[in-house]
């Protein structure tokens, strides 16, 4: 064989091994992952920020972040979705803070308006106590009582209590973090969302 011919193959075989092996919810759940090295500051600050893929700054944030920064490495700006479903659909989001109309610097960064938009695109999936229905790449919401809501990403670490069950990367205020705390609080939402 040539050695043009043998580069070809070992490009192609890279590539198989890339882009075949793992699915876009495998490489969520590993972009997921790689947010629990950044160090970051809990901060539930309104920020204005630029548009699209506009983001706070890098070492703050909420859990609703962990989410934004998850998808966008993988090109898909939250942001920018549910504005433009916010703009054409805004009597179909909650009206728990009292706008009158989208607002691109927050509206993304909210539980409540990722779960409308979630839904409304179909990725919306049971809510069930079995940790095998929670695979890496799915998203999961909780209530954390008195109307306080939360987000999170499930990923391909499982609990050393329960090999079914995996590990979420969330911010509930120590930063951007990996815990066993998928049954900790009451779900209130689970999807599976690829743009």
């Amino acid at each position: 064989m040539t050695k043009t011919l043998i580069n070809l193959i070992a490009y192609i075989f890279a590539v198989s091994i890339t882009f075949g092996q793992a699915n876009f919810f495998d490489t969520l759940a590993d972009s997921t992952l790689v947010l629990t090295e950044q160090s970051v500051r809990y901060d539930p600050s309104y920020f204005s920020i630029d548009y699209p893929n506009g983001d706070i700054p890098s070492d703050k944030g909420v859990c609703t972040d962990v989410v934004i920064r998850a998808y966008r490495k993988l090109g898909v700006d939250l942001q920018k979705e549910v504005h433009e479903d916010m703009i054409s659909n805004f009597n179909k989001y909650p009206k728990n803070w009292g706008l009158t109309r989208p607002d691109k610097n927050i509206d993304h960064r909210r539980v409540p308006n990722l779960m409308t938009y979630f839904t409304r695109q179909g990725a919306e999936l049971e809510i069930s106590q079995n940790p095998k229905d929670y695979q890496p790449g799915d998203v999961v919401c909780w209530s954390l009582g008195g109307g306080i809501t939360h987000i999170g990403i499930v990923v391909d670490k499982t609990s050393s209590y329960d090999t079914d069950r995996h590990l979420i990367v969330h911010n509930i205020g120590s930063g951007q973090v990996l815990e066993d705390v998928l049954f900790e609080y009451r779900i209130i939402g689970h999807y599976r969302f690829e743009k």
